[in-house]
């Protein structure tokens, strides 16, 4: 071990944070330039774009648990997270240099359409960051102590992501998307592929009992009971784009939404049940909390860019490239600084629950505010500012919350688990907001759904309990789910 790991000196935080950092970074380059790339170079409409960008979220969906609970029991090349770590980064790296030859690929194969080859590219690419982002983030809770030392390094990973995502967005910024995606080719590589060399993993923890590692995909099933509805809308959208079937209305879009709603209202409203010693309620709740925060997010990722062209249209392609950038820059700068500056000190003072539910609050206020008064840039700027405030606790607070919820020994596959509260509300946007927002003429409309998503998500996060309440490895997944 080297001593600025065993002393956890403020550089050792830094390169544990690298890695983490690298999946970011590619997500930040894959979010300012995928639709814009998809709109002004190859003409797609909002159906194609959306069917493209849900492609992430079905990787997501057996990725991450996948190779969570790959990286608990595996051990080679000097670690369990090492290795998926570096495969990740090797990989998002080669799919972020296909991006900008999707057209070349797609002529060279003799496709009509790159929708296919778009489909294929992202897919890799959104495999690829759900192979690495997992690991990243466990291997922050397999070398740091649980409570304020933990609390401090998911903190500073987002810190240290935020800004370099800052970066990101500003290169696209200043020097436009298709400079963003070559930088983030080279960026990505060294930070994934590097750091990890530096940080010994303890192998203990990956002694998981025999019967620890035996959970079944039914078990697993039942323990996300509340995101049932978005993984049955998920699986009826995607079956009937593989048949071809188009439907002109939105009745399922009302059921799978009702399924949602009751599944979720089910389980925030279940009381604590002494008997529940695995904790796997108050993880339900978290799942069904944070699902929320992503519909209203994913929903800015995806379509802002029909926004722009529709409030803006004096704008170039070329001028939207460096907007969008511009726009997710201000929203990370923030995210960066508030989770050290501000989110860590009042966690402390008022509990994880209580602050996260507030940084939501303001971000829903800064959505509502955009719905009613943007139509200019600079205002549009200002409120993603104060977006960016929810933003940062979205991507660290939970992190930590679910970090000492569960079990050490299988660290992997439960954020595996808790990832589907991200991936699972963005099949739905891809697939059933992109049907909303086509029938919408006001594309602003865009700020109010978020704004609806994030104010639910402050609400449903105030059921969960703010303690240290463990799932044990020896405990069974209940069979009973949220009733």
């Amino acid at each position: 071990m080297l001593a600025f790991q065993k002393n956890k000196s403020p550089l050792f935080y830094g390169v544990l944070s690298l890695p983490a950092t690298a999946m970011g970074f590619a997500l930040s380059v894959q979010i300012a330039a995928l639709s814009w790339l998809l709109t002004t170079k190859f003409n797609l409409n909002v159906y194609e774009i959306g069917l493209v960008w849900a492609a992430g979220p079905l990787t997501g969906i057996f990725g991450q648990i996948l190779i969570g609970g790959l990286s608990d029991k595996s051990w080679f090349w000097g670690g369990r997270r090492r290795p998926f770590i570096v495969i990740g980064g090797v990989l998002a790296s080669l799919s972020l240099l296909a991006l900008p030859q999707i057209g070349v690929i797609s002529a060279a194969m003799g496709f009509e359409t790159v929708v296919g080859i778009a489909l294929i590219v992202v897919v890799t690419l959104d495999f690829s960051i759900n192979v690495g982002f997992n690991p990243t983030r466990s291997i922050i809770a397999d070398v740091t102590d649980e409570g304020p030392e933990r609390t401090k390094s998911y903190m500073w990973m987002q810190t240290i992501s935020g800004l370099l995502g800052v970066g990101a967005y500003a290169i696209g910024a200043i020097w436009g998307n298709m400079v963003l995606i070559y930088v983030g080719v080279l960026g990505v590589f060294l930070m994934a592929c590097m750091p990890p060399l530096f940080i010994k993993e303890p192998r203990d923890i990956a002694t998981v009992e025999e019967k620890a590692s035996n959970k079944s995909w039914i078990e697993l099933l039942i323990s996300i009971r509340p995101l049932w509805g978005f993984l049955s809308y998920g699986l009826y959208a995607i079956g009937l784009k593989i048949l071809g079937i188009e439907v002109d209305n939105f009745y399922a879009e009302i059921v799978f939404g009702a399924l949602s709603v009751i599944l979720i209202a089910q389980t925030l409203l279940k009381k604590t049940d002494e008997n529940d010693t695995a904790g796997m309620g108050q993880f339900q709740k978290v799942l069904a909390a944070h699902s929320f925060s992503w519909i209203g997010i994913q929903t800015t990722f995806v379509y802002i860019v029909f926004y722009i062209n529709q409030y803006f249209p004096a704008l170039t392609a070329d001028d939207t490239s460096r907007v969008i950038p511009l726009i997710f820059l201000v929203l990370n700068a923030v995210g960066a600084l508030v989770p050290v500056l501000v989110l860590w000190p009042l966690s402390h003072r008022f509990g994880k629950i209580k602050t996260h539910a507030a940084a939501l609050l303001i971000m829903a206020a800064g959505y509502l505010a955009a719905y009613f008064f943007g139509g200019q840039l600079i205002t549009i700027y200002f409120l993603m500012a104060l977006i960016g405030i929810g933003w940062g606790s979205i991507v660290s607070l939970p992190f930590v919350i679910v970090s000492q919820k569960v079990d050490g020994k299988q660290m992997g596959m439960f954020m595996g688990l808790f990832n589907l509260s991200v991936v699972l509300p963005q099949l739905a946007v891809s697939l059933g907001v992109a049907a909303l927002v086509s029938q919408f003429d006001d594309k602003g409309s865009i700020w109010m759904i978020s704004a609806v998503a994030i104010l639910l998500s402050a609400i449903a996060w105030l059921s969960v309990e703010d303690d240290k309440q463990t799932i044990t490895s020896e405990e069974p997944l209940p069979a009973g789910g949220g009733h």
